[in-house]
């Protein structure tokens, strides 16, 4: 039986997926895009507060209380490979990457249920 340290240490190693996801909603299209160093607890987190109707994205929320869960998709746009070679700040380059796919995407208005960033 393993210790607890030993444990904690094995969790540290893990590499758990990494970088953009959207949530699309395929009754209308709309699609939210967010961004993680760990994807799948980003989404789980996601779907508990969408599901306890707590979701900081009001029009989200909105549009998963009407449809329901059913309605809507967890989708990877792109994952961010593990670099074990060198040092890399993980959480800036997966912001860099959500950037850089919301400005392509524009997951806004009609399309999505992003916010317009306010610039400076």
């Amino acid at each position: 039986m393993k210790t607890k340290k030993e444990l904690k240490e094995e969790y540290k190693q893990m590499k758990f997926p990494m970088g953009v996801f959207q949530v699309r909603n395929t009754i209308n299209g709309k699609i939210f895009v967010d961004s993680s160093t760990n994807m799948s607890a980003k989404w789980n987190r996601n779907r508990l507060q969408l599901s306890v109707g707590n979701h900081p994205n009001k029009e989200l929320q909105n549009d998963w209380n009407k449809f329901g869960e059913e309605a809507f998709k967890f989708e990877v746009i792109e994952e961010l490979e593990h670099n074990d070679k060198e040092i890399v700040d993980y959480n800036n380059e997966v912001a860099l990457l959500e950037e850089m796919l919301i400005e392509e995407l524009q997951p806004f208005g009609v399309k999505g249920y992003n916010k317009v960033a306010k610039k400076g």
